[in-house]
């Protein structure tokens, strides 16, 4: 009688109702209609109210669900029991219609919550669907900036290799021909990850173009098909003055970038913050080289210095970001320049783009696979004029 009583009032109120006389044609019910809110006697025949929430709470639901228990108890311990078997609400018997229609009211304002957050999520969801799809666009885009991955001048052959830690990153690797006796190389790191730092790679790649040597800024034109090198140190301190008075961005990078002579094996080094180069030698044996610099686009007025070494015919000039040294093994701490010194010469053997995979599956093998930055790297071999 007091269930259908219950029922009259609901009904009035505009609610539709279904009546069940046990725990176990309710939940029957729930299986098949999800309703939105339930209304349960706490002491019943067989299964208690308890016992219904505790099941109705463990019921797979596209959404929430209402739960209210109705009972004449009143001590605290009974109420916290009912709380933690996931009851909302408690009405106290006999119920007051009035009470009963806010406590519904209150209940469907957190249904409504619940929808909205769910349709929101939902819209989430769609946002990070097509976002990953531009990202994945974007990557594509970035690796095709790198668009040739290895090139034999005679005496001497360069090779890179760009890996993003992400979606897309902040390293960008290139070589251009400066004239037919001299490459430039050179690797950039820009600071952070993500959208922004692969925003300034494509810039910078557009900088130091191999294909439009008309708008390549480490180019002077000389006449009208010829170009050349603008020096490294000179080079340096023209980006850091673009960057920060025309750029205006908090964006910095660090930039290595070396002028090689293909007939003598001489290099004019920049380093201006990137890791130090590295030297392997005929024996195998890696030597690192370089004093460090300031970053690009970091302190206005930076001065920056110009390194000078030699190759010998046989030896290799690695350019690498710091992706390398800085990854991380579980329990084994940064791989540093000594690892990084091993895997290389344990990968001698190896030449040009083989001998980066080696190094790259190594990095991998170090790091489980979990790489926290972008790792690149120019490799220049040195072989010397023929015969």
């Amino acid at each position: 009688m007091q269930r259908r009583i219950l029922s009259a009032q609901l009904a009035r109120s505009g609610y539709q109702v279904i009546e069940a006389g046990s725990v176990e044609e309710a939940l029957s019910i729930c299986a098949r209609t999800e309703p939105d809110m339930v209304i349960s006697d706490w002491m019943m025949p067989g299964l208690t109210g308890i016992d219904f929430c505790r099941e109705f709470r463990a019921m797979e639901r596209a959404g929430y669900g209402y739960f209210i228990l109705l009972t004449s108890k009143s001590d605290a311990t009974d109420v916290a029991r009912g709380l933690e078997m996931g009851a909302d609400d408690f009405l106290s018997k006999p119920v007051n219609g009035d009470e009963l229609r806010a406590r519904l009211s209150a209940g469907d304002r957190i249904l409504r919550m619940e929808r909205e957050l769910q349709e929101k999520n939902r819209l989430l969801r769609a946002a990070k669907e097509a976002i990953d799809r531009d990202l994945v666009e974007a990557r594509k885009l970035q690796q095709s900036l790198v668009r040739e991955r290895f090139r034999s001048f005679g005496t001497a052959s360069v090779s890179l290799m760009l890996r993003p830690s992400g979606h897309v990153g902040g390293d960008l690797v290139g070589f251009f021909p400066i004239h037919a006796g001299r490459v430039a190389l050179f690797g950039i790191d820009v600071s952070g990850h993500g959208i922004t730092s692969a925003l300034m790679t494509a810039r910078l790649a557009g900088y130091l173009s191999g294909a439009s040597p008309e708008q390549n800024i480490a180019l002077i034109r000389t006449g009208p098909d010829s170009y050349e090198a603008r020096p490294p140190a000179e080079l340096a301190s023209f980006l850091n003055t673009m960057m920060l008075q025309e750029m205006r961005t908090d964006t910095y990078f660090t930039l290595i970038y070396a002028d090689v002579d293909l007939a003598t094996g001489q290099v004019e080094l920049l380093q201006a913050g990137h890791p130090h180069p590295a030297v392997l030698r005929r024996d195998g044996r890696v030597d690192y080289i370089g004093d460090g610099g300031l970053p690009i686009g970091l302190i206005e007025g930076a001065r920056y210095e110009t390194r000078r070494l030699t190759l010998a015919p046989g030896e290799r000039l690695m350019l690498m970001s710091d992706g390398f040294t800085e990854a991380e093994g579980a329990g084994a701490g940064l791989l540093g320049e000594d690892g990084l010194a091993a895997i290389m010469e344990r990968s001698a053997r190896l030449r040009g783009p083989a001998f980066l995979d080696a190094l790259t599956w190594d990095i991998d093998a170090h790091s489980g696979g979990e790489l926290a930055d972008d790792i690149s790297a120019v490799l220049l071999e040195f072989d010397g004029p023929a015969g």
